[in-house]
């Protein structure tokens, strides 16, 4: 059927593929090791006789039949690189049938699908991708499914977990859940989520390239952003190039509802209505990240909307810049989020106290509850990146070579009319890798960019 595919086994049972031709994607093809490498790392933790079942994300409603952008589970892209709604994923790694062992289910391709919808994946493409030998249409999953569940004593469902977020609408793994326990009271069930957790934290290589170009991305629209911004230009119209930017390089947009927050906007944290004036004199905060290949990039920058940092600017802009660099190298093996930002505030009250904002006799008298700094430094440090911006992981969590985080401190000074964050990615190493080091940030640099715009 799709003769410029090639498929074919190792000695070592490893899936080498071609992509066919006729498949075209935004982003460039991952090799599938990738994911066959991250399923044997989650099937080894499973019971004996275990069956791992995942859905992906539903096609959300937006109005009327519309529905919103697809994007993919995070988990069921990690496992299988397949970026394609109504799929299922099924892992028995002890069933007798080594074909059964693993098996993508996906919607099948027809020609009142194509003509309507465009082209879906083909069995050999799904193949391709994932390195699943066996892919089946989605109509014959409950018949396997009921077989599956004549022979397996234990079974792993994927409800996401977020200590921070529940969501008013359940995901279409939760609903499964609820429905296959009410079929199959007797069986035996148990979480998958915190193995999928555990072992999304550390970043494969393969994974490293796709987060530096979202980086990369991330800091081409930014240049782009140093080229056009000047007093009189909405804050909207700054989105808008960079969102240009982004879909330029093949990225599927934005990996979170962008910040373009100027003036006293600045000093909302998750400021994201972009529509007020960028005035002359004021500053402009950007907290941006291209999403590519489904992994996030989360950059901040603090720019002068005309170009040049006022003195007291400038001051303050040099402060939160020492505490990243400082803060930057911090991030090694071994340390939590929490003891990390532990040390960052107390790298932060030095700094505040030089700007005249708070005194040591404020931090002498302080309470546990109510830091002196907490007044112009009130959100974290530091949060893992990966699949999703807020990627999986908790705060005490000791951090391990290969894990991504941010390092976004920041002052915030309503009263002056600014705030101003600055944030890179780095990747955890004995010396933390800066995954924006090429990106703008020294005031000088800015400003030098700035006066080359075109009248």
């Amino acid at each position: 059927m799709y003769k410029d595919i090639d498929l074919h086994l190792s000695a070592g049972q490893i899936l080498e593929f071609k992509l066919p031709k006729t498949l075209i994607m935004r982003y460039q093809p991952i090799d599938s090791s990738l994911f066959i490498n991250n399923r044997r790392k989650i099937e080894k933790k499973l019971k004996p006789n275990s069956l791992a079942i995942v859905h992906s994300s539903d096609e959300m409603p937006r109005n009327g039949d519309q529905t919103y952008t697809f994007r993919q589970n995070s988990d069921m892209f990690y496992l299988s690189g397949l970026d394609q709604e109504k799929t299922i994923l099924t892992l028995f790694p002890n069933h007798p049938d080594e074909n059964l062992r693993e098996i993508a289910f996906i919607v099948e391709t027809n020609d009142h699908m194509v003509t309507w919808y465009g082209h879906k994946y083909s069995l050999e493409q799904a193949s391709a991708i994932s390195g699943i030998k066996t892919i089946k249409w989605l109509s014959q999953f409950d018949s396997i499914l009921r077989d599956f569940m004549t022979r397996a004593n234990y079974i792993y469902l994927n409800i996401e977990e977020n200590a921070k977020f529940v969501p008013d609408i359940e995901s279409r793994n939760h609903r499964f859940a609820k429905e296959l326990k009410e079929k199959y009271p007797l069986h035996e069930y148990e979480r998958l989520a915190p193995f999928i957790i555990e072992e999304r934290l550390v970043k494969e290589p393969e994974e490293i390239k796709i987060l530096q170009k979202a980086c990369d991305i991330t800091k081409d629209a930014f240049n782009r952003v140093l080229r056009v911004v000047k007093p009189g230009l909405m804050e909207y119209e700054v989105e808008a190039e960079i969102t240009h930017e982004f879909l330029r390089q093949g990225a599927s947009g934005h990996a979170y509802p962008p910040i373009i927050a100027s003036g006293v906007n600045n000093n909302i944290l998750h400021y994201n209505q972009n529509d007020q004036i960028c005035k002359d004199g004021e500053l402009l905060l950007l907290d941006i990240g291209a999403e590519y290949a489904n992994y996030a990039a989360d950059l901040s920058r603090t720019i002068p909307v005309n170009g040049k940092f006022t003195p007291r600017q400038r001051e303050v802009y040099e402060a939160v810049l020492r505490i990243l660099k400082q803060a930057s190298k911090m991030l090694v093996p071994g340390v939590t989020i929490d003891s990390f930002h532990a040390k960052v505030t107390k790298i932060m009250e030095d700094e505040l106290i030089k700007l005249g904002l708070i005194t040591q006799s404020d931090i002498d008298n302080q309470s546990a509850a109510a830091p002196a700094f907490f007044k112009y430094y009130m959100h974290g440090t530091s949060h893992f990146i990966g699949l999703d911006v807020h990627d999986v992981g908790n705060k005490q969590l000791q951090l391990q070579r290969g894990m991504v985080l941010s390092c976004e401190p920041g002052i915030y000074i309503p009263q002056e009319g600014f705030g101003i964050r600055l944030e890179n990615d780095i990747l955890v190493d004995y010396e933390p890798v800066d995954l924006m080091a090429n990106i703008p940030i020294e005031p000088d640099e800015i400003e030098a960019l700035m006066s080359l715009q075109a009248d």
